[in-house]
């Protein structure tokens, strides 16, 4: 084979990425038609051998480079409770990382981005201050029936303050079937969100809601079989 077919480097040189004034090492070499290709420190760009020189025949100004990996144990949308808040739930939106670099020491710093779920809340927290609740893949569901639990947590106060009146009550309202029939068909609705909730969080106080929704229907029904 002839000098000019072949490879100008081998697996192992040192050498400089003379653009960037960095030294690798070659890990691969490749032939595209009648030019040889070169991979550096194992990474995605390949480059043509005009593009690289033997760092002993380097004389150009060299810059260090320092490659660095950050384990991270939470993901951005993850949930989590974090120390010091009890049983707020705070949602990861955003991951910081510092790189600390000295004469005689170095170290990496990361923090995480966190807005609280009940009022929205800006926290920063490091991962020793954290325990995930809530993976990402499963937060957006959560995050559904959270909303479902938030709109009838009002509703709950008023039906139950309604319902109690109304089976503490001597009488009932003279009401004519169509608008006894829609006070029931409101009541069912009531029940199977509030029956969703218990299944979902198993909070007692939804049974109970559950159980006065049923005896307010029950007196609905006793009434509507009088007519």
């Amino acid at each position: 084979m002839s000098s000019k077919n072949r490879p100008k480097f081998s697996i192992g040189d040192i050498v400089v990425i003379i653009m960037y004034g960095t030294v690798g090492t070659v890990t691969k070499l490749h032939q595209v038609d009648q030019h040889f290709v070169y991979e550096v420190n194992h990474g995605d760009i390949l480059f043509f051998e005009n593009a690289l020189q033997l760092f002993s025949e380097y004389e150009g100004t060299i810059i260090e480079t320092e490659k660095i990996s950050i384990e991270v144990l939470y993901q951005i949308g993850d949930i989590v409770l974090v120390k010091g808040y009890g049983g707020s739930l705070f949602r990861i939106v955003g991951i910081r990382t510092e790189i600390w670099r000295y004469a005689d020491d170095g170290w990496e710093e990361l923090t995480y981005e966190l807005t609280r779920m009940s009022d929205g809340e800006w926290l920063e927290a490091t991962e020793d201050e954290m325990s995930l609740m809530i993976s990402n893949q499963e937060a957006e569901t959560f995050i559904q029936q959270l909303h479902l639990n938030n709109m009838l947590v009002d509703e709950n106060k008023y039906f139950s303050s309604l319902i109690t009146k109304q089976l503490t009550s001597d009488a009932y309202p003279k009401n004519d079937n169509d608008d006894l029939n829609e006070m029931i068909d409101e009541l069912l609705d009531i029940y199977n969100d509030y029956k969703t909730l218990y299944l979902m969080f198993q909070d007692p106080e939804y049974k109970e809601m559950m159980n006065l929704i049923l005896k307010s229907l029950m007196r609905y029904h006793n009434l509507d079989s009088d007519d």
